[in-house]
């Protein structure tokens, strides 16, 4: 069993602890024994009810009698941490905050226990909802409010739910550095990306707002053709600057307030110079990139004369030291006997059901649209829809959004390099209209096969989509201490009627986030898009970044 608690600016701040049941039994023991000098076992059960379980005592003053301020030890830490089941799977952190002058702030304590299913429906374009909150709230919190504003922009910028999540992902990560550097430069609670600065008594509020505004103007002002043309038409640089104004509204006039908009602007600078020349500008639609004419080789998929954004392989990390860094092995020989089973497999399934019969379900052509969504637009939503059942704070949502999309960002570049200059593979629409001459007798062509959905213009090893599902989930999984979470989530892609934005959308549901990437990898087989081998590596590629990710940026100031 595993659980996050937290006590706001205590002394020791348990903040982010995610331990497992006898870690937290010793941790505790060894506080109270080493704090207050007396025997821990008699102490446990108050300490117990306030840190791990719900309570209505209050906790300030328990929690300001039983911790002093002083910081754990880098020994004693690792003697905790090694006391943790590791088959878990988990990370289990510890962070210290520095005692604020004054009483602890906040009493609330978060249940460790598994969060509640929370639907979640994103209505775009006409204002952006989501279930039970009024349109652009997200329950009060800037971060959720303002990462809610940003895929707005994206689907008005026609980047989501399909089209082009490259830009996407980077405009996420983009604008959730700078939330997250302003806020910590008026309480640093993590280490910051971009900005490192000093501005207590400042509004964080008006900073969210305006780190945020700061990125997406001139973010989406920079988009190439043709999405420029419709952030154009659909006036959504107009959009953010009316959510803009509206966010400033609410926040009373003062020092206060102007120094939020001063530091957030400031941050938003930050990684704007950053970022800039980060080879982003690559070009997108590729018509001369070259075919390949052997067996296996990338060739462009039919609808398409192009390649897309080949040149994305090159661009700069957000945290990765490489885009190589963690790219997988070659796939499968064609002329082996797995790789037979894995083209069988796609040939059987992934057809459109019209020009090519398909073995799917129901359920599972639904699985197959469902999950064609931009990934960076589910997964966002995804974490919005956790976040707020855990009812996270400001700081803790930017730290959280700002690892989670700076990782997805980084899984593009990282699986565009495996893609492009890795394997250059041929997908398996090429690969089932070709296997006259592949060489394997264990496959046969059909020139007419057809997939459930046009074949996007990329390679198909690694599977972006599962690279992107795996970072997603590994970094959700790390950040709240358990892979665990109930939810349930609409799509874009799904057939009209059933969308996000109807008025009674389907809605898939999961008991955790390892389970949502799982079947969004298995849902590019059954889509026609990819090969098991792809997907398998993808996830395990993904897994890789979002450790990283974790483990390398935005740690807990200790």
């Amino acid at each position: 069993m595993s659980g996050r608690t937290r006590v706001l600016n205590s002394s020791t701040s348990f903040s982010q602890y995610n331990l497992c049941g006898e870690v937290r039994l010793a941790l505790i023991g060894q506080v109270v024994k080493r704090k207050t000098g007396g025997p821990a076992r008699p102490r446990l059960r108050r300490l117990f009810g306030i840190f791990l379980m719900p309570s209505r005592r209050p906790p300030e003053r328990v929690a300001e009698r039983q911790i002093k301020a002083r910081p754990l030890t880098p020994n004693r830490l690792g003697r905790i941490k090694g006391l943790c089941d590791e088959r878990t799977h988990r990370e289990y952190d510890l962070s210290a905050r520095r005692l604020q002058k004054g009483a602890i702030m906040n009493s609330t304590f978060r249940r460790w226990t598994a969060v509640a299913s929370v639907p979640l429906f994103l209505i775009a374009l006409g204002g952006a909802a989501q279930a039970g909150q009024k349109p652009g709230s997200a329950n009060g919190n800037a971060v959720l409010a303002w990462n809610l504003h940003a895929a707005t922009a994206a689907l008005g910028a026609c980047l989501a739910p399909t089209d082009n999540p490259l830009h996407e992902s980077r405009m996420y990560a983009m604008t959730h550095i700078a939330i997250h550097d302003a806020l910590n430069a008026i309480d640093r609670r993590s280490r910051p990306y971009a900005f490192r600065g000093e501005a207590r008594g400042a509004s964080p509020e008006a900073a969210a707002a305006a780190a945020a505004r700061d990125v997406l103007v001139p973010v989406l002002r920079q988009l190439p053709a043709p999405f420029a043309d419709c952030v154009t038409g659909a006036k959504v640089v107009d959009g953010v600057e009316a959510r803009y104004a509206a966010a400033l509204a609410t926040i009373p006039g003062g020092r206060a307030k102007t120094r939020g908009i001063a530091v957030g602007q400031t941050a938003a600078a930050a990684i704007l110079a950053a970022r800039a020349g980060d080879g982003s500008d690559t070009p997108l639609f590729d018509t001369a990139y070259p075919q390949g004419t052997r067996p296996g080789e990338y060739r462009f998929t039919p609808g398409f004369d192009f390649a897309f954004a080949p040149g994305w392989a090159r661009v700069t990390p957000f945290v990765l030291r490489t885009a190589t860094q963690f790219r997988p092995g070659p796939p499968y020989a064609l002329t082996s006997k797995r790789y037979a089973e894995d083209l069988n497999e796609v040939k059987r399934l992934g057809g459109d059901g019209t020009t090519t019969p398909s073995a799917r379900t129901a359920d599972q052509t639904e699985m197959a649209r469902f999950w064609v969504e931009s990934s960076p637009l589910m997964w966002n939503r995804i974490a919005r829809s956790v976040a707020t059942a855990d009812r996270l704070d400001l700081w803790e949502n930017a730290r959280l959004f700002g690892l989670l999309n700076m990782a997805l960002a980084d899984g593009y570049v990282a699986t565009f390099d495996t893609k492009y200059r890795g394997y250059n593979y041929w997908r398996p629409v090429t690969a089932i209209r070709n296997a006259a001459g592949d060489g394997n007798p264990g496959t046969a062509a059909d020139p007419t096969w057809t997939p459930l959905v046009p074949t996007p213009p990329i390679p198909d090893y690694d599977s972006g989509h599962s690279v992107e599902g795996g970072t997603a989930a590994q970094v959700l999984t790390r950040f709240f201490g358990r892979d665990r979470a109930r939810f349930e989530m609409c799509s874009y892609t799904l057939p009209a009627g059933q969308t996000c934005t109807d008025a009674s959308p389907v809605l898939r549901r999961f008991h955790s986030f390892s389970q949502a990437a799982a079947e969004n990898g298995r849902s590019r087989i059954l889509v026609g898009f990819h090969f098991r081998k792809a997907v398998k590596e993808g996830i395990a590629h993904g897994n890789k970044v979002g450790n990283w990710t974790v483990n390398h940026s935005l740690q807990p100031v200790r």
